[in-house]
């Protein structure tokens, strides 16, 4: 039987609300939406979407390191983006941090983004 894991690591922004920053069930782990919030809670919202996007990234790594994982764990990435005018800026910071072979994605553009930052990023990785 599986069994569903809470991960939580202090290398990220802490969870905003009543979820965890991510969960496994020992073959994939799904991260929650990562905001461009840094480990000490400072929100980045008025900085360029593409340092937004950094620090998303940085927490995605820091989620996936608390696992064992890193970037080329990850098989799809879920991004809001609040405008999706800014998506050639975003996909210029992505792109760095996907460089070799990136997951598969989707981007969609959204009405509100949480706590008014530009950008919010979720992954699922394999974690087997």
């Amino acid at each position: 039987m599986r069994v569903t894991r809470i991960i939580s690591t202090d290398g990220a922004a802490a969870a905003v609300g009543a979820y965890s920053q991510a969960t496994t069930n020992g073959d994939l782990l799904f991260t929650a939406g990562q905001l461009p919030l840094t480990a000490d809670g400072d929100l980045l919202d008025d900085a360029p979407v593409d340092e937004q996007t950094a620090q998303c990234l940085r927490n995605v790594e820091a989620v996936l390191a608390a696992e064992g994982l890193d970037a080329s764990d990850v098989l799809k990435t879920t991004v809001f983006l609040d405008d999706i005018d800014d998506f050639d800026a975003f996909d210029a910071a992505y792109s760095d941090f996907f460089d070799d072979e990136p997951p598969a994605r989707s981007a969609v553009g959204v009405a509100d983004v949480p706590k008014g930052a530009a950008v919010e990023i979720e992954v699922v990785a394999d974690a087997g």
